[in-house]
């Protein structure tokens, strides 16, 4: 079974801008996006080292990476720029689909929390990396 990250699908709407979910495209090569680890219990240890913990929310952050000439960096550059002329921030949901772990994720309540305006110019103008931090991510079989 292949595992290849190629067959990926990411849909983004934004509320306000992009009713209609608009499906990302041009990944940077081996970075399509990634989400950091989640600390799902807070504890603390007593003076008498008795550990206790409790359960908290937490947010999930996202990195998404994008090719410099990516059409979908049009779709973060419309986000932050309505953000910046509203003086408001705009909501997004989402879904990825990754067909070969037979997996779907329902991104809820996503904030722009990371923009990168432009590219850095090297040899090749580089990728670019956007941030989105959801507020529940939550997997399905597809």
């Amino acid at each position: 079974m292949s595992i290849t990250a190629a067959n990926a699908t990411f849909l983004l709407s934004i509320t306000g801008l992009f009713p209609t979910p608009q499906q990302l495209q041009g990944f940077a090569t081996d970075d399509v996006f990634d989400t950091q680890p989640l600390k799902s219990t807070e504890v603390l240890m007593g003076v008498d080292g008795l550990l206790s913990g409790g359960f908290v929310f937490v947010a999930v952050e996202q990195a998404i990476t994008l090719q410099a000439d990516s059409p979908s960096g049009d779709v973060f550059d419309q986000w932050f720029n309505a953000q910046q002329a509203a003086k408001d921030v705009f909501v997004a949901q989402g879904v990825i689909i990754l067909t070969t772990l037979n997996r779907k994720y329902a991104l809820t309540k996503g904030f722009l929390t990371t923009y990168m305006p432009i590219p850095d110019a090297k040899k090749l103008m580089q990728p670019r990396k956007f941030g989105i931090t959801w507020e529940r991510v939550t997997p399905a079989a597809a």
